[in-house]
């Protein structure tokens, strides 16, 4: 029977998530037979829960925020080679905006799909001759003046990327804009919910919107 575009994208991406979870498990299995070391329950537990505990509640809110602005093709390469935050969703959505696609359709699915497996050929290359020159380079890159470089290259790379949606739409903007400033800057240690504090920022917009699209204040 002959698949729909959908269907057979998320046909193939299953089989091919299952596939990067049995490569993802196969490493630390194959370590284990070959050199006869095997995890203890003692030690493999407390490390396991507490790595779940951080990393499953964000994993889940990311699939639902992200998912929407990917589309399927692009979200089971993404979410296989990691990196959504400040690599494959800013790439796929520059992209879409780039062309005129519109998001939520299958010409944005697949400009998205090909944004973001560039992007992880471009991140694969660069990694590797990071690898390669990492020992040479580490002097320069952990010189006093290119640290400060590094440690802003996402906020710099998203505050272009929200100057753009921002001058699009001010009115929606402006209140979940304040709310997160507020949040960041009085409550302590907030730094480390940036992930979960995403779909917050999500349901305010959405919120927002609502409210001005009633009052006729945006179309």
């Amino acid at each position: 029977m002959k698949r729909s575009y959908q269907d057979q994208i998320h046909f193939e991406g299953r089989i091919w998530m299952l596939g990067a979870l049995g490569l993802f498990i196969s490493l630390p299995l194959f370590i284990s037979i070959f050199t006869g070391v095997w995890p203890t329950m003692n030690k493999f537990l407390p490390g396991f829960v507490a790595t779940a505990v951080i990393f499953w509640p964000v994993t889940t809110i990311e699939v639902f925020t992200f998912t929407p602005m990917l589309g399927s093709g692009s979200s089971y390469l993404a979410f296989v080679t990691g990196n959504l935050t400040s690599l494959k969703v800013p790439a796929a959505l520059n992209a879409q905006d780039a062309l005129n696609v519109e998001k939520g359709t299958d010409e944005g699915d697949v400009l998205a799909t090909i944004a973001v497996a560039s992007s992880s050929i471009a991140t694969t290359l660069i990694i590797i001759i990071g690898i390669v020159l990492i020992i040479p380079l580490a002097p320069i890159l952990e010189s006093d003046v290119l640290k400060p470089a590094f440690d802003n290259v996402i906020p710099a790379l998203f505050g272009a990327i929200g100057v753009v949606y921002i001058t699009k739409r001010f009115k929606v903007a402006i209140i979940p804009i304040l709310f997160m400033l507020i949040f960041f800057l009085f409550v302590p240690g907030s730094g480390g919910l940036v992930g979960i504090m995403v779909p917050v920022g999500v349901i305010i917009s959405i919120t927002v919107s609502r409210i001005l699209y009633k009052k006729g204040l945006i179309k």
